[in-house]
């Protein structure tokens, strides 16, 4: 396991430890940095974010899966790529600690995002992955992309993503969806565009009405999380967690935030505990790669699904998506090429 500096260059070792409720701040790998450095941030309070980032998160002992089953990565390609796994826990803790060692659980993957930073850091690239794509699970054969999980860990759901696109993966940050009432509450509320009027099926049928709505605490973990009221089911969701997760960049990287170490702090203090990282990612990295995105802009972030060709039905009698395959083909060779954006420039994918 790598060592853990802070921005002083001291160690405060990260610990793993069986976590509680994580939450869903996917965000948080790409503008963590810029939130810990920000201008109106000094000295000492500095030190104290980068203590709590470190003490609070989780590492996942065992990540990646061995280096002669990965891609190989051009030594000169500078940008990165994240896989962020939406996974909700046993209440006692006991699948959490089985992912955070690298082990397989009967928990598939709730959600799964590759987020893409491009060698110049002018922009943020996150694209959702369908939690029903079909797709070769090495050792297992086709399966659901979500079983990966629940089949070899956090190592396996790297080695199929990876071997679904052709490319590496060079950080992995594991997150649970309950953490969105935290993650709201620390904001003060998240304002959503919302295009689709539904209620939500669990006891308090919240009302989603069409519009500008701000969402906070439970209200805003239905919102990412219903499926069953709409039509295209899974699909809506998505493009909700997209909807949720662009208004959190935004709020974020607004000057009311960066300029309130108040609002830093708590965002910092209480959304850390909820995830878990590969251990080569720690606050100074984190800082670092924040201080490359100073100039990221809500604006600049761009989302999208991973294309396919459409619901199917297993072998077996299953409701699947199906791969696209020349997207597949021709996404995985933007991402080795750092050419993204460009790619997104002349496909017709939805933003």
């Amino acid at each position: 396991m790598t060592d853990n500096r802070n921005f002083r260059g001291g160690y405060e070792p990260r610990r793993l430890q069986a976590p509680k409720k994580r939450t869903g701040l996917v965000v948080l790998a790409s503008v963590v940095g810029l939130v810990l450095i920000a201008g109106v941030v000094a000295g000492g309070y500095v030190m104290n974010l980068a203590k709590t980032f470190n003490d609070k998160t989780q590492v996942i002992a065992s990540a990646f899966p061995d280096e002669n089953l990965r891609p190989v990565k051009n030594p000169d390609d500078g940008s990165l790529n994240f896989l962020l796994l939406g996974v909700d826990h046993g209440a006692d803790g006991t699948e959490s600690k089985d992912l955070l060692s690298g082990g397989g659980t009967d928990q598939r993957s709730d959600s799964m995002m590759l987020m893409h930073i491009p060698e110049d850091r002018k922009g943020v690239y996150v694209m959702s992955i369908m939690r029903d794509l079909w797709t070769d699970i090495p050792g297992h054969g086709r399966q659901k992309i979500n079983a990966s999980m629940s089949l070899g860990g956090v190592p396996l759901a790297v080695q199929t993503v990876e071997g679904m696109l052709d490319t590496k993966i060079d950080h992995v940050a594991m997150i649970d969806f309950d953490g969105f009432k935290e993650l709201s509450t620390a904001l003060g509320g998240v304002t959503v565009k919302n295009d689709i009027e539904f209620y939500s099926t669990d006891k308090y049928k919240y009302h989603y009405p069409v519009g500008e709505i701000t969402l906070k605490g439970n209200e805003a973990l239905r919102f990412v999380r219903e499926r069953k009221p709409f039509i295209d089911g899974d699909y809506q969701r998505v493009r909700n967690q997209q909807i949720f997760i662009k208004a959190v960049m935004s709020e974020m990287l607004s000057k009311d935030t960066l300029t309130n170490p108040g609002t830093i702090y708590e965002v910092i203090d209480k959304v850390s505990p909820y995830l878990s990282f590969d251990n080569g990612f720690d606050a100074a990295t984190a800082a670092g790669l924040g201080l490359q995105l100073k100039d990221l802009r809500a604006s600049n972030v761009k989302m999208f699904t991973l294309p396919t060709a459409g619901i199917g039905t297993s072998p077996d009698g299953q409701s699947i998506v199906l791969r696209d395959e020349a997207a597949l083909v021709q996404i995985g060779e933007a991402l080795r090429t750092d050419t993204l954006r460009e790619y997104l420039k002349t496909a017709a994918l939805n933003e």
